[in-house]
């Protein structure tokens, strides 16, 4: 039928959905390793299934395990397969050099990320010279409602979209129930750019602005400043910057044609 998605209405492939459901389980514990048991109570499935599926997993690079056989970790496939979306995605390839330009102007980190779902995740960071993480952010996740990024992709929603609270708090500053997110949103739509100030990292204010070449946005680009750095004259400067850098992502970038429409 015109306007029905391919696929729309198949049966879910069980093991195929209870394989992805473990890999993402196993990147989401990031450092801490999981035994056996714990990922079938997790999943809910018998310890002799799990068992099977781990080194099937296994024997192919998407899972690894210790030299006792143990604990599980997530494996260097998905490192690969996560490289390849980023080198395949032609907004991040659109994106890069202007977070690279951002960044050299500004001297502090840019940010570009990508909703999903309730949360955001990171596609490309410029690190600020000032200031290094130890861990790259590419790959991670952030929950939308305590950082610039979400904040400014959930402004372009309606605010009925927002998810019952209480929300999940980063740091004591993070706004935790519908009421107060919703309030905060519409201070973004007014000033066209979302603030965090200390909600996802104490320390950290970040400055987020959507990326209008999808509709509604699903990407945004940021500016994260130390907070013994942020002065009112830097402050403007970022946003200036910013918002220049925003206006001339969207206007570059390319029509629906001539690729995939991804969804």
């Amino acid at each position: 039928m015109p306007g029905t998605a391919e696929g729309a209405g198949v049966r879910e492939v069980k093991s195929a959905a209870r394989t992805v459901e473990l890999l993402e389980l196993l990147a989401a514990r990031g450092d801490r390793p999981a035994r056996l048991q714990e990922l079938a109570d997790a999943l809910g499935v018998p310890r002799s299934s799990m068992y099977a599926l781990l080194q099937t997993l296994i024997a192919r690079g998407w899972v690894r395990t210790d030299v006792t056989g143990s604990l599980y970790g997530i494996g260097i496939r998905a490192l690969l397969t996560g490289t390849g979306y980023l080198d395949s995605d032609p907004r991040v390839r659109l994106v890069r050099p202007y977070l690279d330009e951002a960044s050299e102007e500004l001297g502090e980190t840019i940010h570009l990320g990508r909703l999903d779902g309730r949360d955001v995740a990171y596609l490309a960071t410029r690190e600020s010279h000032e200031y290094l993480r130890t861990i790259s952010r590419v790959g991670r996740r952030l929950p939308a409602h305590a950082g610039a990024l979400g904040k400014a992709l959930l402004a372009e929603r309606p605010d009925a979209d927002l998810p019952e609270g209480p929300y999940e708090a980063l740091t004591p500053n993070s706004r935790t129930n519908r009421e107060a997110l919703a309030a905060d949103l519409a201070g973004v739509r007014e000033r066209g750019y979302a603030v965090d100030r200390e909600e996802g990292v104490l320390g950290i204010v970040g400055f987020g602005f959507a990326l209008r070449y999808d509709t509604p946005a699903l990407d945004a680009i940021s500016c994260s400043v130390p907070v013994a750095r942020l002065t009112p004259a830097h402050e403007e400067r970022i946003v200036a910057v910013m918002r220049e850098i925003r206006a001339r992502i969207e206007a570059s970038a390319p029509g629906a044609g001539g690729g995939p429409h991804w969804r």
